[in-house]
């Protein structure tokens, strides 16, 4: 059993239901939709054909919409400007029938104030690099550094600066709104600068009743500068590499990567590393080795998730590259599945002990599984944040619960029937996994859930042998 999990983004290549179920096959956890392309006709589509295939009951994918979010782009040009190192290129906000040559409309008025002389700016997540060289009331003056090819409404980035822009744009809303009207797991909202507009989606996410959980993407300088923040607000996060690199130095990548699992680590926050994975499998079948290696030590951080973008959207090889990524993250989970440390501190908190003695315990005597009875999904995340070597299976009895523990490292969730009799929920969920074959007879197995007592209901950890 692979235990990272894998997210796909789903595009023209595997938007079919034959494509999604060999996706499904290959070992996709959770679909991402990124509504920065397509209508909601099209990414509706997508999310009933998702549903379709968990209702014939043989898979659980979970849903995402990663949101837009505000961006600097620059305008429409009748054809792309070639830039050579050492020319000039003049963005601006005046609004124009016709500008001169190397002039292009920008979509953001503040940019003027957001720029000073000397600032670079990345365009295509650094692809062209230019230098700020000279600044009037309406445009901004640039010298080439290094070239290529610029058309039409391409992202700009600001190396080392975050742009003041709104959190939420009006369209972000929108696709919101239609989240919530399709019954979503998650939304990735894209260039979270602080926890205030994780909190604000959060309540706003309540008022219309819905269990939507928050996944905000670390892309951004303000974002790094409020990470803990950011981490303490939200229900998962994202390592967004693309747009982080176009901020910052690229040097510092890695070690932000590092920096963000080990604290959502700490925390119990589930993390996803996400771009450029498996970029050169858009066009080639097979990976390059360096890619192998990024596999490899997104894996071996024990990062939750580890997603591909173009890669499964509309690349050449969009099975092979899940199959690659899938293959690479088992082999490695195999280094340290033998290393039977925990990796969490104790704390004063009942649960958190619970979980943590509960991991320890499984680990020392072998166990083939852990059995977690959750209704929110908080305690199986618990038991996640611990990483034992066995398989951990969560019962319960939410549906959205059971979709949304697909980002949980380690975890097959599953949905059960609540009986008020806790000892005939676990029989019942041992029944199913020796059904499954993941244990047998004389098998250990350690259950985490309540027990009748004199007072009530209270947690406890259970040693179980199957009969």
């Amino acid at each position: 059993m692979r235990k990272t999990k894998i997210v796909c983004t789903i595009g023209p290549k595997t938007a079919s239901y034959e494509a999604l179920e060999q996706l499904a096959q290959g070992g996709m956890n959770v679909a991402r939709l990124n509504f920065s392309h397509g209508t909601y006709e099209w990414h509706g589509g997508v999310m009933d054909t998702v549903k379709k295939l968990n209702d014939t009951g043989k898979y659980s994918i979970a849903l995402m919409l990663d949101t837009k979010g505000p961006e600097i782009r620059t305008g429409d040009i009748k054809q792309p400007m070639t830039l050579v190192k050492g020319s000039k290129v003049t963005f601006t906000i005046r609004k124009e029938a016709e500008y001169p040559e190397f002039t292009t409309e920008i979509n953001y008025d503040q940019f003027i104030n957001d720029v000073e002389i000397g600032d670079q700016l990345l365009i295509d997540s650094g692809l062209i690099n230019l230098k700020i060289i000279d600044k009037t009331q309406t445009d901004v003056i640039c010298e080439v550094l290094d070239g290529g090819s610029m058309g039409s409404r391409r992202h700009v980035n600001i190396l080392g600066k975050s742009a003041n822009l709104p959190a939420i744009t009006e369209k972000d809303w929108q696709d919101i709104d239609f989240g919530i009207s399709k019954d979503i797991d998650f939304i990735a909202l894209s260039f979270v600068n602080g926890a205030e507009v994780v909190e604000k989606l959060k309540a706003y996410l309540k008022d219309k009743n819905s269990s939507i959980k928050v996944i905000s993407k670390v892309e951004s300088v303000d974002a790094v500068k409020n990470l803990n923040a950011i981490i303490d607000a939200s229900d998962s996060i994202m390592v967004a590499r693309g747009d982080l690199g176009a901020e910052l130095p690229v040097e510092e990548v890695p070690m932000i990567q590092s920096r963000i699992v080990e604290q959502c680590r700490k925390t119990g926050t589930p993390v996803i590393v996400a771009t450029q994975l498996l970029e050169s499998m858009m066009v080639n079948p097979t990976p390059t080795r360096a890619e192998v290696t990024d596999i490899f030590f997104a894996v071996n951080s024990r990062t939750d998730a580890i997603m591909m973008s173009g890669e499964t959207a509309n690349g050449n090889y969009p099975f092979k590259a899940l199959e690659t990524m899938s293959k690479v993250a088992v082999h490695t989970e195999t280094k340290y599945n033998e290393d039977s440390q925990i990796l969490v501190q104790s704390s004063s908190i009942p649960k958190n002990e619970i979980s943590l003695g509960a991991s320890v315990i499984a680990n020392n005597i072998g166990a083939k599984a852990m059995v977690v009875f959750t209704e929110t999904g908080t305690t199986s995340s618990l038991v996640s944040q611990c990483r034992p070597i066995c398989p951990i299976h969560a019962f319960t009895f939410d549906p959205h619960v059971q979709l949304q523990l697909n980002l949980n490292w380690g975890t097959i969730s599953h949905l059960v029937e609540k009986y008020n009799d806790p000892e005939k929920n676990i029989a019942e969920a041992l029944l199913k996994l020796k059904s499954m074959a993941v244990c047998k007879t004389g098998d250990f197995v350690i259950v985490v859930s309540n027990i009748i007592a004199s007072n009530g209901f209270v947690h406890a950890i259970q040693v179980r042998q199957i009969v």
